[in-house]
């Protein structure tokens, strides 16, 4: 069986952050571990408290799965200090990590900032470099090629300033904001539109790092960037066309929809 590390932060609740990964990870077939970065008090209707841990816990959590059950791939999720940054960078070298795909967890699909600018500038000078593929939101590219999105052109352009200055690829995600959930994807091969279906559900807590989750989980078990994406979101699509209905705000996915039921029985 192949095996991804999440490197993020808990969410109590079960809909996003650690919790999200390790479901889907479980869902599309391959085994999940966790470097958890903080604990976070949330439920569907917003995040309460957070602690984080210490930079030298993180190394050894991370330290103790790659010397063990080594990862075929890597998502990073919410680390929202530069020291935590570091580190986790630090070990992507250190033990020579791959497939990495970092969910920049900056700046809520709300516009609200996420992580202090001092965090920002981190992911940018130590983890981005290191990516595989990037998954900025469009409030997050906006931050990241420091120009308006405001149309699926200036997507195209938006994802080529981050492959720029990064390198690796980009999936610049759209929402239902601008377009019908369709995401643009650039490698340095070209750009390619992966279309998403437009599903009648606001129910989409955790969405970000279950797609990033799903895409780390097909490059573990081989497939190409493009293809990756392409069965993260056909698997996004079923969680949310599954319309489970739970808590009082916008609630999780079902990230078991397509888990036979009883098969376990």
């Amino acid at each position: 069986m192949r095996t991804v590390l999440s490197i993020a932060g808990s969410d109590c609740s079960g809909g996003a952050g650690i919790q999200a990964d390790l479901k889907t990870m479980l869902a599309n077939g391959v085994y999940g571990m966790s470097a958890i970065t903080a604990l976070t008090a949330q439920n569907t209707t917003g995040v309460f408290d957070v602690m984080e841990v210490t930079p030298h816990f993180l190394f050894e959590q991370i330290k103790a799965c790659a010397e063990d059950i080594f990862p075929d791939a890597v998502k990073t999720g919410m680390i929202s200090s530069p020291e935590l940054i570091e580190v986790c960078a630090k070990c992507i070298k250190e033990f020579g990590l791959k497939n990495i795909v970092v969910d920049p967890v900056m700046v809520a699909t709300s516009g609200s900032r996420l992580v202090s600018k001092e965090a920002v500038s981190a992911l940018c000078d130590n983890l981005f470099p290191l990516a595989d593929v990037i998954t900025p939101n469009i409030p997050e590219a906006e931050v990241l090629c420091g120009q308006k999105i405001l149309s699926e052109r200036d997507m195209e352009s938006a994802a080529a300033v981050i492959l720029n200055k990064f390198g690796g690829a980009v999936l610049l995600k759209g929402g239902h904001s601008l377009n019908d959930a369709n995401d643009f994807l650039l490698t340095e091969q070209g750009g390619s539109w992966i279309k998403g279906k437009r599903i009648d559900n606001p129910n989409t807590h955790g969405t970000g790092c279950t797609l990033s989750s799903a895409i780390a989980a097909n490059l573990a078990k081989g497939c190409d960037i493009k293809t990756a994406v392409e069965k993260a979101k056909s698997y996004i699509s079923q969680t949310l066309a599954a319309g489970l209905n739970l808590g009082k705000g916008s609630g999780p996915l079902n990230h078991g929809a397509g888990l036979r039921a009883g098969a376990h029985t």
